[in-house]
């Protein structure tokens, strides 16, 4: 297969990278088997594939399709964690925002500049400057910077920079930098990394139990979610990267020990653009009483957030309640002239933060999730058996050198991590392409905001996308339901991202979910109609994928007229993203 082909998540090689699977024995066990395909889980696998290793990687829903793409989609060192005094993570998360920005993933991770404005002349711009100058500080140590210094705006000057301000409630503003993404197809980009270095991929592939031999875990059973074959995979070492899943995967291996995780609620909300008006793409920043406010510039709308507040719900459906985004809308009101109301918003999602818990077995967990640390752990769950939990979206490939190191230090102690310096796919070659970007746009006929969407999604593999095109110039149209995306993007989706269902489209491999005032909706029938002979769909299953989606949608909309975790939780356990295997 040639090396470029073998990124490619497509059906054939679902099915390939299952049998690969499958025929991990006892006798020929793959070296590292990694459980949960978000951000770490990915990045673990990546990680593992790149030293060389036979690695395997499953997957019991979509890639990212829990914690991984409902995030702030900030690249960040975490400004908040200064006042915890955490500048080992504060620093640590800097490093690994500008490897991603220079080196690993530029076609992803761009920057972004915000302002956090103060109502206090001169106490609040010690206090506020004093902080962002030691951010400043910290990214500096030893490197090159990746963004611009930190400065500080006087209240005519910020007015000027962010009108849409209140300004007779603040006296100025510091400006500083970090950086944005879109979480889901950071991830999706990382399993086509590992696949790339001959790691099987396996989505919708569930471990249902683990599989022992003389006190130590040796496998797993795993169950393929869309045909119900099950399988046993056999491993040297299993990581078990499942986020807040990780109490539920090691109650099923019987583990005497583990990780303790708290599921903290933290969603968002998008407006237009012209609802906030900014003179350039610059966020806000402030704090609430229990959090911290983002207003994040992004295509052609805001997203603003976040929340954090204990759920104690099932893991599986974290939802927005009517409660969480007048939360949100009364907290950006406070400091915007014109206030936001229900009738701006365009999108709302919900994502779980798996927090390790901070008290010891037996007692009472504390009450305010907020308190709990972001430094993620990694565990000996039973020999065989490694855990990591903890930590945040872009401290994810320190978290897998982490895990990795510990699981294979005795398998492997010979075999060290080359993430620092290995491109994601699509990084190679970029930033050529972007110098071609007007080129580009003029043999397209493309506007250039659709060329540095392009870009910005597909890097140097953008050309693959192109060629679709030639093949069939139909593609080369937008789709009904959300113009922002050509029809190509969905066939590309399922040929080489590992999309197989209508929702994973939709929500992860395109943001339609929350960009689009119907949720995607009205794309569905469309996406699935494209969808079909890529996957082998009749016309019933390709119905009941758009019909699945839509209803999804509907139950999350009556989720959010909710007042409550429970009531909202309930709406969307009764309407699933994908169809249930028959």
């Amino acid at each position: 297969m040639p090396i470029v082909a073998r990124a490619n998540l497509s059906p054939a090689s679902r099915e390939e990278h299952l049998a690969r699977l499958e025929s991990a024995t006892l006798e020929y066990p793959l070296d590292v088997l990694v459980i949960g395909g978000g951000a770490t889980g990915a990045g673990a696998a990546f990680d593992a594939a790149s030293r060389g290793l036979d690695v395997g990687l499953v997957e019991a829903g979509d890639l990212a399709s829990g914690t991984s793409s409902r995030s702030s989609k900030l690249i960040h060192g975490g400004l908040r964690y200064l006042q915890m005094l955490d500048f080992t993570l504060v620093a640590e998360a800097l490093r690994e925002r500008d490897l991603l920005l220079t080196r690993t993933a530029p076609h992803l991770v761009r920057p972004v500049s915000f302002v956090f404005p103060f109502a206090r002349k001169v106490i609040d711009r010690v206090f506020i400057g004093s902080g962002v100058a030691l951010y400043d500080t910290l990214q500096s140590l030893g490197r090159r910077r990746a963004v611009p210094l930190h400065r500080h705006l006087l209240h005519d000057k910020l007015m000027t920079v962010f009108p849409a301000l209140d300004g007779s409630k603040l006296a100025g503003a510091v400006e500083y930098h970090d950086a944005q993404v879109d979480d889901a197809r950071l991830v999706m980009m990382l399993a086509r990394s590992a696949a790339l270095h001959d790691a099987a991929i396996a989505t919708y592939t569930r471990v249902i139990d683990y599989v022992r031999e003389d006190g130590r875990v040796i496998g797993v059973k795993a169950r393929d979610e869309e045909t119900g074959h099950e399988f046993v995979i056999h491993a040297r070492e299993i990581i078990l990267a499942t986020g807040v899943w990780t109490q539920e995967q090691q109650e099923i291996a019987e583990a005497e020990t583990g990780l303790r995780v708290l599921a903290s609620k933290g969603i968002h909300i998008t407006v237009p653009k012209d609802r906030i008006p900014a003179k350039a793409a610059t966020g806000i920043i402030t704090q609430t009483e229990k959090s911290v406010l983002f207003l994040i510039p992004s295509d052609e709308y805001w997203i603003i957030g976040t929340t954090d507040t204990p759920w104690t719900e099932d893991v599986a459906h974290p939802a927005a309640t009517a409660a969480d985004i007048e939360y949100v809308l009364d907290h950006a009101n406070e400091i915007l002239a014109s206030d936001l109301t229900r009738e701006d918003v365009i999108g709302v999602y919900a994502g779980l933060r798996p927090l390790l818990q901070p008290v010891s077995k037996g007692e009472k967990a504390a009450s305010a999730s907020t308190k709990v640390s972001r430094e993620h752990t990694v565990m000996t769950i039973e020999p065989g058996l490694t855990a990591v939990a903890g930590g945040k979206l872009t401290t994810y490939r320190v978290m897998a050198e982490d895990v990795v190191d510990h699981a294979i230090r005795d398998s492997f102690p010979d075999r060290p991590s080359l993430t620092a310096s290995l491109p994601i796919v699509g990084a190679q070659g970029y930033r050529e392409l972007t110098a071609q970007r007007s080129e580009i746009a003029r043999i397209r006929e493309y506007d250039l905001v659709r060329v540095d969407r392009l870009l910005g999604r597909y890097g140097a593999l953008l050309p693959e996308v192109m060629a679709l095109i030639d093949t069939d110039p139909s593609l080369g149209e937008p789709l009904e339901g959300d113009e922002r995306y050509l029809r190509a993007e969905v066939v590309y989706a399922v040929r080489a991202e590992g999309a197989r269902h209508v929702a994973d489209v939709l929500m992860r491999r395109t943001r339609s979910d929350y960009e689009v005032a119907d949720r995607g909706a009205g794309a569905a029938a469309e996406v699935a109609a494209l969808m079909a002979p890529e996957l082998g769909w009749d016309a019933e299953r390709e119905a009941l994928e758009a019909e699945t989606y839509r209803a999804h949608i509907a139950a999350r909309l009556a989720g959010e007229q909710a007042r409550d975790d429970a009531s909202a939780a309930a709406a969307l356990a009764d309407a699933p993203e994908v169809p249930r295997r028959a």
